[in-house]
């Protein structure tokens, strides 16, 4: 607890910092940047700036975020601005490259950064936590280049570090699990459409309204692949009936459970292995 509190205090002298100036938080409604948006809302109500809450509409996220995403900046505080964006067009993502997360962050952020500018805000900032730190993540490089502050990561946050903090906060979405991209439900090299995409968010959605937490829904072609997290594998065959009912509903020919249950970046296995065998024939030249 000693270093949460060491932590807890460098994120707010940080956050004291940038609210010398209005700020903005890439805000997408969940845990991470909900707790940025709430720690930038404390400092700024020390010095007057103001705090906005950009969420961006996008086609590669659920639909549906913006309302609640929308009421939460409301009760912090916050200024909160929808920016309407279609990334697979403007990142040249169609065809789901294996550096999509860095073309499309880029992309986003160079919105973002358009609109602090027209806002005269001062630093933008987003919710890369340390975690995230630790897998493939090639969009981070992206908000790297940009000038993009990462508090939480910066002062060294894990994601079960954010989510107790969120929870002392009060906020609600403390512990609302992760939603990343849709795209990370298609393997590399597969065209990315808006039907695909709101079928996943539609079978997903399916899922959790069944009780899991934990939900991905993995695309290959006619076949839906389902992670749920490894202790709920068995609810996941007690519920078998309606899960196969439902995603057929929806159009999957065949409905799989992976057995080795929910794992972030599951897609990324075969980049992951590749570059640790390159890492290894590196070290073994060296």
């Amino acid at each position: 607890m000693r270093d949460d509190h060491t932590k807890i205090e460098k994120l707010k002298k940080m956050m004291a910092s940038f609210a010398e100036r209005d700020v903005i938080v890439a805000f997408s409604g969940g845990a991470d940047s909900g707790l940025l948006l709430k720690m930038a809302g404390e400092a700024a109500k020390k010095t007057g700036r103001a705090v906005y809450g950009i969420f961006l509409h996008t086609m590669l996220h659920p639909s549906g975020e913006a309302e609640s995403a929308g009421k939460l900046a409301e009760e912090i505080g916050a200024v909160f601005k929808v920016l309407e964006i279609d990334e697979l067009e403007g990142a040249d993502i169609l065809y789901n490259p294996e550096d999509r997360c860095y073309r499309c962050k880029k992309y986003l952020f160079q919105s973002i950064l358009k609109e602090a500018k027209k806002l005269g805000a001062g630093t933008v900032m987003e919710g890369t936590n340390g975690d995230d730190l630790m897998a493939y993540r090639p969009g981070i490089r992206a908000v790297r280049e940009l000038g993009i502050v990462s508090p939480l990561a910066e002062a060294g946050f894990t994601k079960e570090e954010v989510r107790r903090l969120a929870e002392q906060y009060g906020l609600s979405v403390s512990g609302k699990p992760a939603s990343p991209c849709l795209a990370t439900r298609f393997p590399y090299g597969t065209k990315l459409t808006g039907e695909a995409m709101r079928k996943v968010e539609r079978g997903e959605r399916l899922l959790r309204e069944l009780g899991f937490y934990n939900v991905r829904l993995r695309v290959h072609e006619e076949t839906a692949r389902i992670e749920v997290d490894s202790r709920d594998l068995q609810m996941l065959v007690r519920k078998r009936e309606r899960v196969i009912n439902g995603l057929k509903e929806l159009g999957y020919t065949y409905v799989t459970a992976d057995l080795e249950g929910f794992r972030s970046g599951s897609m990324d296995t075969r980049i992951n292995a590749d570059a640790d065998t390159r890492a290894g024939r590196q070290h073994t030249a060296g």
